[in-house]
Protein backbone atom coordinates (compact mmCIF):
# COMPACT_ATOMS: atom_id res chain seq x y z
CA UNK A 1 0.00 0.00 0.00
CA UNK A 2 2.02 3.29 -0.82
CA UNK A 3 -0.65 5.56 1.04
CA UNK A 4 -3.87 6.44 2.15
CA UNK A 5 -5.59 8.66 -0.50
CA UNK A 6 -8.97 10.95 -0.08
CA UNK A 7 -10.64 11.64 -3.58
CA UNK A 8 -13.28 14.43 -3.10
CA UNK A 9 -15.96 16.12 -5.74
CA UNK A 10 -19.16 15.45 -7.65
CA UNK A 11 -17.84 12.47 -9.21
CA UNK A 12 -14.87 10.34 -8.13
CA UNK A 13 -15.21 6.68 -9.20
CA UNK A 14 -12.68 6.98 -12.33
CA UNK A 15 -9.96 8.53 -10.17
CA UNK A 16 -10.82 6.22 -6.80
CA UNK A 17 -10.40 3.33 -9.12
CA UNK A 18 -6.85 4.70 -11.05
CA UNK A 19 -5.94 5.11 -7.49
CA UNK A 20 -6.31 1.68 -6.18
CA UNK A 21 -5.07 1.05 -9.38
CA UNK A 22 -2.45 2.02 -8.61
CA UNK A 23 -1.50 0.39 -5.22
CA UNK A 24 -3.02 3.23 -2.64
CA UNK A 25 -5.57 2.78 -0.37
CA UNK A 26 -8.99 5.26 -0.93
CA UNK A 27 -11.66 6.82 0.58
CA UNK A 28 -14.58 9.35 -1.37
CA UNK A 29 -16.38 11.92 -0.81
CA UNK A 30 -18.68 11.57 -3.84
CA UNK A 31 -22.67 12.89 -4.81
CA UNK A 32 -23.02 9.42 -6.20
CA UNK A 33 -21.54 6.87 -4.73
CA UNK A 34 -22.73 4.16 -7.24
CA UNK A 35 -21.59 0.65 -7.15
CA UNK A 36 -18.50 0.29 -8.37
CA UNK A 37 -16.80 3.13 -6.14
CA UNK A 38 -17.46 0.63 -3.18
CA UNK A 39 -15.10 -1.96 -5.32
CA UNK A 40 -12.05 0.65 -5.17
CA UNK A 41 -12.79 2.56 -1.87
CA UNK A 42 -12.39 1.55 1.72
CA UNK A 43 -14.83 4.50 2.98
CA UNK A 44 -16.94 7.05 1.06
CA UNK A 45 -19.44 9.62 1.72
CA UNK A 46 -22.09 10.67 0.06
CA UNK A 47 -23.70 14.20 -0.34
CA UNK A 48 -26.30 15.71 -1.93
CA UNK A 49 -25.01 19.57 -2.55
CA UNK A 50 -21.29 20.84 -3.40
CA UNK A 51 -21.35 23.11 -0.42
CA UNK A 52 -21.98 19.89 1.33
CA UNK A 53 -18.19 18.47 0.33
CA UNK A 54 -15.95 20.15 2.95
CA UNK A 55 -18.58 19.04 5.90
CA UNK A 56 -17.59 15.76 4.33
CA UNK A 57 -14.22 16.50 4.08
CA UNK A 58 -13.52 17.38 7.24
CA UNK A 59 -15.59 14.07 8.65
CA UNK A 60 -13.94 12.00 6.87
CA UNK A 61 -10.21 13.02 8.22
CA UNK A 62 -11.90 12.49 11.63
CA UNK A 63 -12.64 9.04 10.75
CA UNK A 64 -9.33 7.96 8.96
CA UNK A 65 -5.40 9.73 8.49
CA UNK A 66 -5.13 10.53 5.01
CA UNK A 67 -1.48 10.79 3.14
CA UNK A 68 -2.98 13.28 0.33
CA UNK A 69 -6.16 15.01 -0.81
CA UNK A 70 -7.24 15.06 -4.40
CA UNK A 71 -9.67 16.96 -5.27
CA UNK A 72 -11.86 16.61 -8.53
CA UNK A 73 -14.90 18.66 -10.01
CA UNK A 74 -16.76 20.53 -7.86
CA UNK A 75 -14.54 20.77 -5.25
CA UNK A 76 -11.44 22.40 -6.62
CA UNK A 77 -10.96 25.48 -4.44
CA UNK A 78 -11.99 23.28 -0.98
CA UNK A 79 -8.96 23.83 1.85
CA UNK A 80 -8.85 20.97 3.91
CA UNK A 81 -5.38 19.92 6.62
CA UNK A 82 -5.00 17.40 4.20
CA UNK A 83 -2.07 17.39 2.44
CA UNK A 84 -3.03 18.82 -1.30
CA UNK A 85 -2.30 16.21 -4.04
CA UNK A 86 -2.75 19.21 -6.97
CA UNK A 87 -2.88 22.39 -7.99
CA UNK A 88 -3.73 24.89 -4.54
CA UNK A 89 -6.69 26.97 -4.15
CA UNK A 90 -5.45 29.92 -4.56
CA UNK A 91 -3.65 29.61 -8.29
CA UNK A 92 -6.36 27.18 -9.79
CA UNK A 93 -9.25 29.82 -9.19
CA UNK A 94 -8.14 31.53 -12.08
CA UNK A 95 -8.89 28.43 -14.22
CA UNK A 96 -12.23 27.70 -12.94
CA UNK A 97 -13.51 31.18 -14.75
CA UNK A 98 -13.91 31.14 -18.35
CA UNK A 99 -13.36 34.80 -18.90
CA UNK A 100 -9.84 34.78 -16.93
CA UNK A 101 -9.12 31.23 -19.25
CA UNK A 102 -9.74 33.32 -22.61
CA UNK A 103 -7.62 36.14 -20.96
CA UNK A 104 -4.66 33.67 -19.96
CA UNK A 105 -5.02 31.77 -23.55
CA UNK A 106 -4.87 34.94 -25.40
CA UNK A 107 -1.87 35.98 -23.73
CA UNK A 108 0.06 33.20 -25.15
CA UNK A 109 -0.59 33.36 -28.58
CA UNK A 110 -2.58 30.38 -28.69
CA UNK A 111 -5.73 30.75 -31.28
CA UNK A 112 -8.98 31.08 -29.14
CA UNK A 113 -12.19 31.86 -30.43
CA UNK A 114 -12.69 35.43 -30.02
CA UNK A 115 -15.16 36.93 -27.62
CA UNK A 116 -18.59 38.63 -28.87
CA UNK A 117 -19.67 41.90 -27.68
CA UNK A 118 -22.77 41.93 -25.74
CA UNK A 119 -25.39 42.41 -28.35
CA UNK A 120 -23.40 40.28 -30.78
CA UNK A 121 -25.06 37.13 -32.52
CA UNK A 122 -25.09 34.27 -33.11
CA UNK A 123 -22.29 33.70 -30.35
CA UNK A 124 -21.51 30.82 -28.09
CA UNK A 125 -22.63 31.08 -24.67
CA UNK A 126 -21.46 29.49 -21.33
CA UNK A 127 -21.15 30.27 -17.91
CA UNK A 128 -17.96 31.71 -16.64
CA UNK A 129 -17.82 28.91 -14.13
CA UNK A 130 -19.11 25.34 -14.07
CA UNK A 131 -17.96 22.40 -16.36
CA UNK A 132 -19.51 19.48 -18.51
CA UNK A 133 -20.77 22.04 -21.48
CA UNK A 134 -24.26 21.03 -20.98
CA UNK A 135 -25.31 25.29 -20.33
CA UNK A 136 -23.20 25.73 -23.13
CA UNK A 137 -25.58 27.13 -26.10
CA UNK A 138 -25.56 28.94 -29.91
CA UNK A 139 -27.78 32.07 -28.91
CA UNK A 140 -28.96 33.83 -31.95
CA UNK A 141 -30.55 37.06 -31.04
CA UNK A 142 -30.76 38.85 -27.54
CA UNK A 143 -34.46 36.87 -27.36
CA UNK A 144 -32.45 33.60 -26.79
CA UNK A 145 -29.84 35.51 -24.92
CA UNK A 146 -33.14 36.36 -22.53
CA UNK A 147 -34.27 33.01 -22.60
CA UNK A 148 -30.71 31.61 -21.27
CA UNK A 149 -30.47 33.95 -18.62
CA UNK A 150 -33.99 33.11 -17.51
CA UNK A 151 -33.16 29.70 -17.29
CA UNK A 152 -30.07 30.13 -15.46
CA UNK A 153 -31.10 33.17 -13.20
CA UNK A 154 -28.68 35.72 -14.73
CA UNK A 155 -25.51 33.61 -14.49
CA UNK A 156 -22.14 35.04 -15.52
CA UNK A 157 -21.51 33.97 -18.75
CA UNK A 158 -19.38 34.88 -21.97
CA UNK A 159 -19.81 34.91 -25.56
CA UNK A 160 -17.33 33.96 -28.22
CA UNK A 161 -17.36 33.49 -31.58
CA UNK A 162 -18.65 30.43 -33.02
CA UNK A 163 -15.99 27.50 -34.87
CA UNK A 164 -16.91 24.24 -36.56
CA UNK A 165 -15.09 21.38 -35.71
CA UNK A 166 -13.96 18.62 -33.78
CA UNK A 167 -14.14 18.73 -30.07
CA UNK A 168 -10.67 17.70 -28.82
CA UNK A 169 -8.64 17.49 -26.02
CA UNK A 170 -5.05 17.11 -25.20
CA UNK A 171 -4.60 14.98 -21.16
CA UNK A 172 -1.28 16.76 -19.88
CA UNK A 173 0.35 16.57 -16.68
CA UNK A 174 2.66 19.40 -15.34
CA UNK A 175 5.07 20.07 -12.36
CA UNK A 176 4.34 23.97 -12.31
CA UNK A 177 6.45 25.22 -15.11
CA UNK A 178 6.81 22.32 -17.71
CA UNK A 179 4.50 20.05 -19.37
CA UNK A 180 4.05 17.05 -20.90
CA UNK A 181 1.01 15.62 -22.85
CA UNK A 182 -0.06 11.99 -22.67
CA UNK A 183 -2.78 11.56 -24.22
CA UNK A 184 -5.18 13.54 -27.37
CA UNK A 185 -8.64 12.62 -27.62
CA UNK A 186 -11.62 13.18 -29.75
CA UNK A 187 -14.57 14.37 -27.10
CA UNK A 188 -18.21 13.31 -27.38
CA UNK A 189 -21.10 15.44 -27.03
CA UNK A 190 -24.77 14.97 -26.58
CA UNK A 191 -25.70 16.29 -30.10
CA UNK A 192 -29.04 16.92 -29.76
CA UNK A 193 -31.80 19.12 -27.78
CA UNK A 194 -30.56 22.07 -25.28
CA UNK A 195 -27.87 20.21 -23.57
CA UNK A 196 -26.28 19.01 -27.23
CA UNK A 197 -22.71 20.51 -26.20
CA UNK A 198 -22.62 18.43 -23.05
CA UNK A 199 -19.64 15.99 -22.78
CA UNK A 200 -20.96 12.30 -23.16
CA UNK A 201 -17.91 10.64 -23.37
CA UNK A 202 -14.65 9.98 -25.52
CA UNK A 203 -12.28 8.21 -28.10
CA UNK A 204 -8.21 7.89 -27.16
CA UNK A 205 -6.22 8.54 -29.19
CA UNK A 206 -7.35 10.90 -31.35
CA UNK A 207 -6.32 11.16 -34.68
CA UNK A 208 -6.05 14.37 -36.71
CA UNK A 209 -4.16 16.51 -39.21
CA UNK A 210 -3.75 19.34 -36.66
CA UNK A 211 -3.23 16.45 -33.70
CA UNK A 212 0.45 17.57 -32.99
CA UNK A 213 -0.25 21.41 -33.20
CA UNK A 214 -2.68 20.85 -30.61
CA UNK A 215 -0.30 18.98 -28.60
CA UNK A 216 2.39 21.92 -28.60
CA UNK A 217 -0.05 24.24 -27.81
CA UNK A 218 -1.80 22.13 -24.92
CA UNK A 219 2.10 22.30 -23.85
CA UNK A 220 2.35 25.95 -23.76
CA UNK A 221 -0.72 26.58 -22.09
CA UNK A 222 0.07 23.61 -18.96
CA UNK A 223 3.06 24.41 -18.54
CA UNK A 224 2.72 28.43 -18.31
CA UNK A 225 -0.75 27.51 -16.03
CA UNK A 226 1.34 26.84 -13.22
CA UNK A 227 -0.92 24.14 -12.60
CA UNK A 228 0.51 21.09 -10.81
CA UNK A 229 -0.53 17.50 -11.83
CA UNK A 230 -2.89 16.20 -14.34
CA UNK A 231 -4.41 18.92 -16.64
CA UNK A 232 -6.62 18.60 -19.27
CA UNK A 233 -6.88 21.34 -22.30
CA UNK A 234 -10.01 21.35 -24.24
CA UNK A 235 -10.06 22.48 -28.28
CA UNK A 236 -12.22 22.26 -31.51
CA UNK A 237 -9.98 21.30 -34.45
CA UNK A 238 -11.18 23.16 -37.38
CA UNK A 239 -9.86 25.36 -40.08
CA UNK A 240 -6.90 25.48 -36.84
CA UNK A 241 -6.14 23.78 -33.48
CA UNK A 242 -8.63 26.37 -31.44
CA UNK A 243 -8.10 25.99 -27.57
CA UNK A 244 -11.19 26.25 -25.60
CA UNK A 245 -10.60 25.85 -22.23
CA UNK A 246 -8.56 24.48 -19.39
CA UNK A 247 -9.18 21.89 -17.00
CA UNK A 248 -6.62 22.21 -13.85
CA UNK A 249 -8.24 18.57 -12.41
CA UNK A 250 -8.52 15.05 -13.39
CA UNK A 251 -10.39 14.83 -16.65
CA UNK A 252 -13.55 12.98 -17.79
CA UNK A 253 -11.15 11.16 -20.44
CA UNK A 254 -9.14 9.50 -17.33
CA UNK A 255 -10.66 6.28 -18.14
CA UNK A 256 -9.94 5.68 -22.09
CA UNK A 257 -7.15 7.58 -21.48
CA UNK A 258 -5.89 4.71 -19.03
CA UNK A 259 -7.61 1.93 -21.34
CA UNK A 260 -5.89 3.04 -24.46
CA UNK A 261 -2.20 3.60 -23.16
CA UNK A 262 -1.92 1.30 -19.82
CA UNK A 263 -0.72 4.17 -18.31
CA UNK A 264 -1.19 4.99 -14.36
CA UNK A 265 -2.76 8.62 -14.79
CA UNK A 266 -3.19 8.68 -10.98
CA UNK A 267 0.49 7.62 -10.58
CA UNK A 268 1.39 10.45 -12.79
CA UNK A 269 -0.17 12.80 -11.21
CA UNK A 270 1.52 12.50 -7.78
CA UNK A 271 4.55 12.05 -9.59
CA UNK A 272 3.63 15.65 -11.63
CA UNK A 273 3.25 16.83 -8.05
CA UNK A 274 6.17 16.29 -7.14
CA UNK A 275 7.77 17.53 -9.66
CA UNK A 276 8.64 14.65 -11.96
CA UNK A 277 7.00 13.98 -15.50
CA UNK A 278 7.68 11.14 -17.38
CA UNK A 279 10.94 11.23 -19.63
CA UNK A 280 9.85 9.42 -22.40
CA UNK A 281 6.35 9.45 -24.69
CA UNK A 282 3.54 7.97 -23.95
CA UNK A 283 2.29 5.99 -26.90
CA UNK A 284 -1.22 4.01 -27.17
CA UNK A 285 -2.00 0.56 -27.64
CA UNK A 286 -5.29 0.50 -28.67
CA UNK A 287 -7.75 2.23 -29.39
CA UNK A 288 -10.82 3.06 -26.37
CA UNK A 289 -13.95 4.53 -26.44
CA UNK A 290 -16.58 5.49 -23.88
CA UNK A 291 -20.01 6.99 -24.12
CA UNK A 292 -22.07 7.41 -21.34
CA UNK A 293 -25.97 6.84 -21.39
CA UNK A 294 -28.23 9.69 -20.65
CA UNK A 295 -31.92 8.30 -19.20
CA UNK A 296 -34.77 9.05 -22.04
CA UNK A 297 -37.19 9.59 -19.17
CA UNK A 298 -37.73 9.37 -15.47
CA UNK A 299 -36.46 5.75 -14.88
CA UNK A 300 -35.44 3.64 -11.67
CA UNK A 301 -32.80 0.97 -12.10
CA UNK A 302 -34.40 -2.55 -11.29
CA UNK A 303 -31.33 -4.90 -12.33
CA UNK A 304 -28.11 -4.91 -11.00
CA UNK A 305 -25.37 -4.27 -13.79
CA UNK A 306 -22.60 -4.98 -11.74
CA UNK A 307 -22.48 -8.62 -14.12
CA UNK A 308 -21.74 -6.14 -17.12
CA UNK A 309 -18.45 -5.11 -15.70
CA UNK A 310 -15.65 -4.15 -16.85
CA UNK A 311 -17.84 -3.23 -19.92
CA UNK A 312 -19.66 -0.71 -17.96
CA UNK A 313 -18.74 1.89 -15.17
CA UNK A 314 -20.49 4.43 -12.75
CA UNK A 315 -23.10 1.18 -11.91
CA UNK A 316 -26.17 2.86 -10.29
CA UNK A 317 -27.31 0.21 -7.63
CA UNK A 318 -30.58 -1.21 -8.06
CA UNK A 319 -33.29 1.08 -6.56
CA UNK A 320 -31.70 3.98 -7.98
CA UNK A 321 -34.47 6.89 -9.31
CA UNK A 322 -32.53 8.42 -12.34
CA UNK A 323 -34.38 11.67 -13.90
CA UNK A 324 -34.87 12.37 -17.92
CA UNK A 325 -31.95 13.61 -18.96
CA UNK A 326 -29.29 12.40 -16.09
CA UNK A 327 -26.34 9.96 -16.22
CA UNK A 328 -26.84 6.22 -15.82
CA UNK A 329 -24.05 4.51 -16.97
CA UNK A 330 -20.95 4.38 -18.52
CA UNK A 331 -20.15 2.17 -21.23
CA UNK A 332 -16.89 0.89 -23.43
CA UNK A 333 -15.23 -0.02 -26.28
CA UNK A 334 -12.06 -0.80 -27.14
CA UNK A 335 -10.46 -2.21 -30.31
CA UNK A 336 -7.10 -2.31 -32.29
CA UNK A 337 -9.33 0.41 -34.49
CA UNK A 338 -11.37 3.50 -34.21
CA UNK A 339 -13.75 1.70 -35.86
CA UNK A 340 -13.44 -1.37 -33.89
CA UNK A 341 -13.62 0.44 -30.42
CA UNK A 342 -16.69 2.17 -31.44
CA UNK A 343 -17.82 -1.25 -33.09
CA UNK A 344 -18.07 -2.86 -29.56
CA UNK A 345 -18.93 0.12 -28.04
CA UNK A 346 -22.25 -0.08 -29.82
CA UNK A 347 -22.61 -3.62 -29.50
CA UNK A 348 -22.09 -2.97 -25.49
CA UNK A 349 -24.80 -0.36 -25.34
CA UNK A 350 -27.27 -2.48 -27.13
CA UNK A 351 -26.70 -5.07 -24.25
CA UNK A 352 -27.13 -2.30 -21.67
CA UNK A 353 -30.21 -1.22 -23.05
CA UNK A 354 -31.80 -4.49 -22.45
CA UNK A 355 -31.99 -3.32 -18.61
CA UNK A 356 -32.26 0.44 -18.61
CA UNK A 357 -34.63 1.13 -20.91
Amino acid sequence: MKGRVLVAGFATRHVAQSAYRAGYLVSAVDHFCDTDLSWYTKDRIRFEELEEIAPAIEEMGTRRRFDMLVLTSGAEEIASAIPLCGTPPGRIARFLDKLEIQRFIESLGVPVPPLVPDGGYPAMIKPRCGSGGWRNRIIGNAEERTAWDGEFEGMPAITQEIVDGTPASVCCVADGTRARAIATNEQILRGTGTVRYGFSGSVTPFDHPLGEEMVRYAERIAAASGCVGTVGIDFVLGDRAWAIEINPRFQGTLDTVEMATETSLFETHVNACRGILPETDTHPFRYAARSILFAERDLTIREDLASLAPDVADIPRPGTFIEEEKAVVSVYGLGPTREAALALLDKNINRVNQYVR
